[in-house]
């Protein structure tokens, strides 16, 4: 029997976040995801009178096809799919992943060959800007295992965050966006933390459930050049298959002169990927009342309530500094008192303190006010 609470998420992804219209073409691309649980969006498809397509990935598979870092092989496949992906109009992707670890010991080079032909092509320039999309992962026990849980509490956690009230949340992160459009300063400190940029006159979107699941952030991107001082992460990330932890950046007029935490050399190498990688592409403020510790897995660990992440990277198109790169690394810093608080600043006033938003006008977005 098919658990009830697939066809629950099925219609949040349909309904809420890509809000399927009838003759829609909808790319369901599934990485190691329940066969019923497609079939599950499958049917929600139908039933708003949208064409599913549907695509089945293993992460086995993918990493045998990008780990000889073979050209011909990564171009081919990026340009059937960019074909693909002009076709449709909504994007529907579910990610599991039965081994986290899988693409640890793929070469730098073949990973920078693959995010060039492959990724940015089809994700970056086609299907953000021009679909209705949403992502998510897919509870799996290598997912239960990083977060420390059993897989069936892991599983209802999942369901806890994914299937909350996002309408709610849509409502109260109104405020916080008008607030950052009309911010030109903002400052974040924390252990280890000082660092400055300006936001002026980059737009600032709000998500609540339109584009990930889990969702709860508010996002913009710095300045190119703005951002200046230090930030050490105090969350664990994983990029590629690789874990990073202690990441500490130092920045200068926008760019990152020095980098260091427990693997170096792979940071680096990730850095000079090309001119983009060393500027940041995004900013966000994050407040998923579910989320509160991280599980290594970044759709989660950016929206932990009580964070922020900044991007070494590409940016949105939605929120354009000019930025371009086939980087997009989000990296978390947690401010609950937990993890040694911290301040968000807008033009000199704080917002956040500790976690948590000091304002009347931002209180809807305590923990207590969305769940």
């Amino acid at each position: 029997m098919r658990d009830p609470r697939y066809d629950e998420l099925s219609k949040v992804l349909t309904e809420h976040s890509t809000k399927i219209i009838p003759k829609d073409r909808v790319l369901i691309e599934a990485f190691d995801v329940p066969d019923e649980m497609v079939i599950s969006l499958i049917r929600a498809i139908r039933e708003r009178g949208g064409v599913p397509i549907v695509s089945i990935k293993h992460q086995p598979i993918m990493r045998e096809l990008i780990h000889t870092g073979d050209p011909d092989t990564i171009e081919a496949a990026g340009n059937y799919e960019s074909f693909r992906m002009k076709q449709i109009q909504a994007y529907i992707g579910l990610r599991g992943n039965p081994n986290v670890m899988e693409m640890s010991d793929v070469p730098s080079q073949a990973i920078q060959i693959f995010e060039q032909n492959w990724l940015k092509p089809v994700h970056f320039d086609i299907r953000v800007p021009k679909t209705r999309w949403v992502v998510l992962r897919w509870p799996t026990p290598s997912m239960a295992q990083q977060a420390g849980m059993s897989t069936e509490s892991f599983e209802n956690f999942f369901f806890n965050v994914c299937n909350l009230d996002y309408s709610k949340m849509k409502n109260a992160l109104i405020p916080l966006k008008e607030r950052m459009d009309a911010t030109n300063e903002v400052r974040l400190t924390g252990p280890g933390t000082d660092l400055r940029f300006s936001i002026k006159n980059i737009p600032t979107v709000g998500c609540s459930g339109d584009r990930n699941i889990p969702d709860g952030e508010c996002f913009t991107a710095p300045v190119r050049d703005s951002v200046n001082g230090i930030i050490r992460f105090n969350t664990p990330t994983l990029y590629h298959g690789t874990m990073f932890t202690d990441v500490c950046l130092t920045f200068e007029n926008g760019k990152i002169i020095d980098a260091t935490g427990n693997n170096p050399e792979k940071l680096l190498e990730i850095l000079e990927t090309d001119k983009g990688a060393r500027f940041v592409g995004e900013f966000a403020i994050s407040f998923n009342p579910y989320i509160t510790t991280p599980i290594l897995d970044i759709l989660f660990d950016e929206k932990i309530t009580g964070a922020f992440h900044l991007t070494p990277g590409q940016a949105y198109k939605e929120a354009d500094n000019g930025n371009r790169s086939a980087v997009h690394w989000d990296m978390v810093m947690i401010q609950t008192p937990e993890y040694g608080g911290g301040t968000i600043e807008f033009d000199g006033q704080v917002i956040r303190e500790n976690g948590r938003f000091i304002l009347p006008e931002l209180d809807g977005l305590n923990p207590e006010r969305l769940k």
